[in-house]
């Protein structure tokens, strides 16, 4: 990257402010999320977007954002904030840009890329220590094609590639335990329904030296088939009925930052969303809600063991 490149990068103009204007479908629980991550980052960012739902908030050369964006395919974009993460880190070393000149490099991809096409060069970034933070927003499925299922997607969920009766047969690949593995810099599960450990995660993230991973549940009312006006309330019945975990990897140790004093049934969650609706309409399915329930449970033992 050329010095006038940079420059030019980080100066591209944007038509509006993150949220307003940008054609995201209502009730957006990814772009909620990125509107607080980005109120904590500011504009000496640069995204990194991997093909997917929020590959629509950037028309050439127009971003939501005051700070910069590269676009990639979808299972490439660590390989890019290596490029830029390399470019400048040279720029600095050269004192061709001041140290107060650099930027934040973030990945932003949706669970089709995090847990499945990209996952590949996700690991590789990792293993040599990309400073770099990596943000998934995860609505369990491939949002920007028309919801088929990805390795996110919860059991039982009906997707439009999982219609039968059952909903999806398989289950949610635990993305947190498979970056922790690698011993990064960092791991975090947010929501954007959670506002203030969202930001001390990302605050943290920001200050820390080196990968730090951000998986963020991102209620989808579109995939999901909820009112957009339940997005929040959603995300904190995920929370709440203990199916989305909120907690953090740094050191060696997993500590869970927001532990539900009493879980609600997790059916207060599932009921709410039309891809579950088989489970409850004609005739609910005791034994489906049961075995999800069953592992719910099963999972917040080991965490009190």
């Amino acid at each position: 990257m050329t010095e006038t490149a940079f420059k030019h990068m980080r100066d591209l103009p944007s038509t509006h402010l993150l949220g307003t204007g940008t054609p995201a479908c209502a009730g957006c629980g990814g772009l909620q999320a990125i509107h607080q991550i980005y109120d904590v980052l500011g504009k000496n960012t640069v995204f990194v977007n991997a093909a997917g739902c929020m590959t629509l908030l950037s028309v050439y050369p127009f971003t939501p954002f005051r700070g910069s964006w590269l676009y990639t395919a979808m299972a490439s974009a660590p390989a890019g904030a290596q490029g830029i993460r390399d470019a400048l880190d040279i720029l600095i070393e050269q004192k061709r840009i001041d140290k107060n000149e650099d930027l934040q490099v973030v990945v932003l991809t949706g669970d089709g890329s995090a847990y499945g096409m990209g996952l590949s060069a996700t690991s590789s970034a990792m293993e040599r220590k990309l400073d770099f933070i990596y943000l998934c927003y995860d609505n369990e499925g491939y949002g920007n094609t028309g919801q088929q299922y990805s390795d996110a997607t919860p059991h039982a969920a009906k997707t439009s590639t999982s219609t039968g009766p059952g909903g999806y047969p398989g289950f949610k690949k635990d993305l947190f335990s498979i970056w922790a593995a690698h011993k990064p810099a960092y791991v975090a599960t947010v929501i954007g329904a959670e506002s203030l450990d969202l930001a001390r995660k990302i605050q943290k993230a920001r200050d820390i030296e080196g990968p730090c991973m951000i998986i963020s549940l991102s209620p989808c009312p579109t995939g999901w088939d909820f009112d957009p006006s339940l997005t929040a309330k959603v995300g904190k019945l995920a929370v709440r009925t203990g199916i989305w975990p909120l907690k953090e990897y740094e050191n060696g140790n997993i500590t869970h930052t927001r532990k539900p004093a009493k879980r609600l049934p997790v059916e207060a969650y599932l009921n709410l969303q039309g891809r579950f609706k088989h489970l409850f309409e004609p005739k609910r399915d005791e034994k489906m809600l049961a075995d999800i329930q069953t592992q719910v449970d099963a999972y917040w033992a080991k965490v009190a063991s």
